[in-house]
């Protein structure tokens, strides 16, 4: 039988069901440890530097955020996970063989977060705040797309 004959072909809603089952899958602790120590360096920068206020703080928070989905998300493209447990595999499988569509979840997430930081703390327009989330939630889906590409082409 040829592969093309056993493939079994997957809705657009089903393909975005396992996009968001696969992040679900990835490194999310150890990602919040990257995250809070990457937002608490950036924070102490500024306090050191003498600067303080709600933007610092927003962009402290920004920070975390960003490495946070980027280690979680590129985790699960490449298939860690901290909890062990081998029964997700073939979502693994999945993830490691379409890296940008699930890179969009995380990428999305980063986007909503940056937005909304953005909107409750600082004075900036919802425009200048819906651009920046844009280019953060970008970065995201370049390192994790990428990793994913990477990943599997090592694998």
């Amino acid at each position: 039988m040829s592969r093309s004959s056993r493939e079994i072909t997957v809705s657009g809603a089903e393909k975005r069901h396992l996009a968001v089952a696969s992040v679900t899958l990835g490194p999310w602790r150890p990602a919040a440890v990257v995250g809070a120590l990457g937002g608490g360096v950036s924070l102490a920068l500024h306090l050191v530097h003498g600067h303080f206020g709600l933007g610092v703080l927003t962009g402290a928070l920004s920070v975390a955020a960003l490495l946070f989905f980027c280690v979680g998300g590129a985790g699960s493209v490449l298939g860690y996970s901290s909890r062990g447990g081998g029964r997700d595999r073939r979502i693994r499988r999945w993830a490691r063989s379409h890296p940008w569509q699930v890179a969009c979840v995380p990428a999305a997430m980063m986007f909503l977060t940056d937005v909304v930081l953005r909107q409750v703390l600082t004075g900036q327009g919802f425009f200048g705040s819906v651009w920046t989330g844009l280019w953060h939630g970008a970065v995201v889906a370049a390192v994790v797309g990428v990793a994913g590409t990477f990943g599997r082409s090592r694998a």
